[in-house]
């Protein structure tokens, strides 16, 4: 039963992952420009906050998800203004230099990433992804119209386990395929358009986000 549970976890945090998004866009402009650990350890941001959403909702934390979804319109802002932001950022962003003193970082077609910016890559996603109180829905949703969670007392850490590894699973895939195309691809100048193509899809999210805000308190 345990193992049942595992896999329902982790077939709902692929879903969940899987469409494309802010996030899905983040993820695979680092994995193109920076090299697929950045894109990757992004991703793990993205997991991190959707596992703990998915242990809110398999423990059945009404009261902490009742506040959550009560501030969606505040977080809805803060996500908007911090897409915002990191929509500019990147389109202002200059490309990192490859590492040319490394062989095996040239041929995996990474780029030199200090352990402050892999930091800073997975807190941003994370943020992002946290402040989307509507994921803690649909993964209510979910858990009751699949039965995920089960009667047996680890049900709710397994499903929380195969949340997390799913949604880690999709953005390994993700940040892989990326970092092998960039790979290919010219350097700087590439990664330049990269940096703005992204940039302003970003920060439409980031409008968009403002915009629903600000109607919901107009409303």
């Amino acid at each position: 039963m345990s193992i049942s549970l595992f896999l329902r976890g982790f077939a709902i945090g692929l879903a969940i992952a899987a469409p494309v998004g802010p996030i899905g866009i983040l993820c695979i402009r680092r994995a193109l420009v920076y090299g697929r650990l950045s894109g990757f350890i992004s991703g793990l941001g993205a997991a991190t906050a959707d596992a703990m959403y998915g242990s809110i909702a398999a423990l059945g934390l009404t009261a902490i998800s009742i506040r959550l979804t009560a501030a969606q319109d505040e977080l809805k802002l803060i996500g908007g203004l911090f897409l915002c932001y990191l929509g500019v950022r990147t389109m202002l962003e200059s490309p990192r230099r490859l590492d040319t003193a490394s062989p095996k970082g040239k041929e995996a077609g990474d780029v030199t990433v200090s352990r402050k910016a892999l930091g800073m890559d997975f807190g941003s996603a994370f943020l992002l992804t946290i402040s989307n109180p509507m994921t803690i829905l649909s993964f209510a949703a979910i858990f009751a119209g699949l039965g995920a969670v089960g009667r047996e007392t680890s049900g709710p850490w397994m499903v929380t386990a195969g949340v997390f590894l799913g949604s880690a699973s999709w953005w390994l895939l993700l940040s892989t395929v990326a970092g092998l195309l960039g790979k290919h691809w010219p350097g700087a100048q590439t990664a330049r358009k990269v940096n703005l193509i992204s940039g302003v899809v970003i920060l439409g999210f980031g409008a968009a986000a403002l915009f629903l805000a600000a109607r919901s308190w107009f409303d």
